[in-house]
């Protein structure tokens, strides 16, 4: 069964791919790549977070903002587990003007 969620950007840590109030789909499960967005729980606080998988390791995979000066993200708090991964984002439905597909 595929899960889907709706989540909202919050913060500047993935511009200039995704701006501030940007909302999108991800859904789950499918392979784990490096490149691909998902949406995942901090692990130290439990909020949601946008980030860019950089590397997979097992059940471990690091991730990172596209902006890193605005980003927390695997340099800060290691790498996660697969379970804290809620999905890879696929669409961008707000604003109207950039809704679309996302790779």
């Amino acid at each position: 069964m595929i899960g889907v969620r709706r989540l909202t950007v919050q913060g500047d840590s993935m511009r200039p791919a995704f701006e501030p109030g940007d909302r999108l789909v991800a859904i789950r499960p499918w392979p784990l790549r490096p490149g691909q967005v998902v949406a995942l729980r901090d692990p130290r606080d439990g909020r949601l977070l946008v980030k860019r998988i950089a590397a997979v390791d097992g059940d471990l995979v690091d991730v990172q903002g596209d902006n890193s000066s605005a980003s927390t993200d695997s340099r800060h708090f290691g790498p996660v587990s697969r379970r804290r991964l809620i999905g890879r984002v696929v669409y961008r439905y707000h604003p109207p003007s950039r809704s679309g597909w996302w790779p």
